[in-house]
C-alpha cells in the first residue's frame, strides 16, 4: 500500500488517495487548504510529510502525513518571494526547495518535521523565474530550471549553495520547466518548450556533453520530466549515497 498526491488548480488545490495498483478512497482535504491553486507536490523521502507549491501567499504549504493530512506546519519566517512552481524535499530529507516567481528564484530551508531558517541565497541566482527544482539522488547538488537563459542552472549543495556550476555547452532552447537527475546521479534531462523539447546531459559535479536528441521528438511542449527508479538489485549506490540510504532506513 502507497499513496498518490495531485496539486491542482481550483480548491481544495492538493488531493490524495491510497494507492494500491489502483486508486483507493480519496483522503479527508487537509484541514488548512493550500491558499491558491497548486502547481506541484512532493512527498518527504521517508513518507511523514507532503508539501504543495501554490500561486498565493505562502506561495509553499506542508503537512505531516500519516495515511491523511496532519495538522498544517507553521509557513516559514521568511516566505518564497513569488508563485510556488516547483517543490522538492531533498532525496536525505535534511532539506525542502521552491521554485517561484521573483528573485531570488529558488528558495530552500532546513527541514525537520517543519521550515528551518531560510538558507543564504545562491551567489548567482537564476535567471529569474523558476519553474523547477531537482536534488540529485545523493543530495549533493541542486538543478533550477527556469524561464530564461541558460534555462538551467546548477549547484553543489551542502546544507546551503555552494558556487555556480558552469553552464552546459549546448543550452537547453527555450523555457525550461521540469528538471530531474537521474536514479544513480549520473544524468541529468530538462523539459522545455521548443523543439527538441527535452534535453538531457551526462553530469559528474558539472555538465557533460549533450546528449544526443531522441530519434523520435515528444510532440509538444516538454513540461515534465522523471527517470524511472532503478530496482534495488540493478542499483548500487555510491559509499556516501549508501551509508546516508542505511541511515535512513532505505535499505
Amino acid at each position: 500500500m502507497s499513496d498518490i498526491a495531485v496539486a491542482h488548480g481550483s480548491s481544495p488545490f492538493i488531493t490524495a488517495y491510497p494507492w494500491s495498483s489502483g486508486f483507493g478512497t480519496k483522503y479527508t482535504n487537509p484541514g488548512t487548504l493550500p491558499t491558491g491553486g497548486s502547481n506541484q507536490v512532493d512527498f518527504s523521502p521517508d513518507g511523514n510529510d507532503i508539501a504543495a507549491s501554490h500561486s498565493v501567499t505562502p506561495f509553499v504549504t506542508a503537512y505531516p502525513w500519516s495515511s491523511g493530512f496532519g495538522t498544517k506546519y507553521t509557513n516559514p519566517g521568511t516566505l518564497p518571494t513569488g508563485e510556488g512552481y516547483g517543490v522538492s524535499f531533498s532525496p536525505d530529507g535534511n532539506d525542502i526547495a521552491v521554485a517561484h516567481a521573483n528573485s531570488p528564484t529558488i528558495t530552500t530551508y532546513p527541514w525537520s518535521s517543519g521550515f528551518g531558517t531560510k538558507y543564504t541565497n545562491p551567489g548567482i541566482l537564476p535567471n529569474f523565474t523558476g519553474l523547477g527544482v531537482s536534488f540529485s539522488p545523493d543530495s549533493n547538488n541542486i538543478a533550477v530550471s527556469h524561464d530564461n537563459t541558460p534555462f538551467i542552472t546548477t549547484y553543489p549543495w551542502s546544507s546551503g549553495f555552494g558556487t555556480k556550476y558552469t553552464n552546459p555547452g549546448t543550452l537547453p532552447p527555450s523555457v525550461a520547466w521540469g528538471v530531474s537527475f537521474s536514479a544513480d546521479g549520473n544524468d541529468i534531462a530538462v523539459a522545455h518548450i521548443s523543439s527538441p523539447f527535452i534535453t538531457a546531459y551526462p553530469w559528474s559535479s558539472g555538465f557533460g556533453t549533450k546528449y544526443t536528441n531522441p530519434g523520435t521528438l515528444p510532440n509538444g511542449s516538454g513540461l515534465g520530466v522523471a527517470f524511472r527508479s532503478l530496482p534495488p538489485s540493478l542499483f548500487t549506490p555510491n559509499p556516501l549515497m549508501q551509508m546516508r540510504m542505511m541511515a535512513t532506513g532505505m535499505v
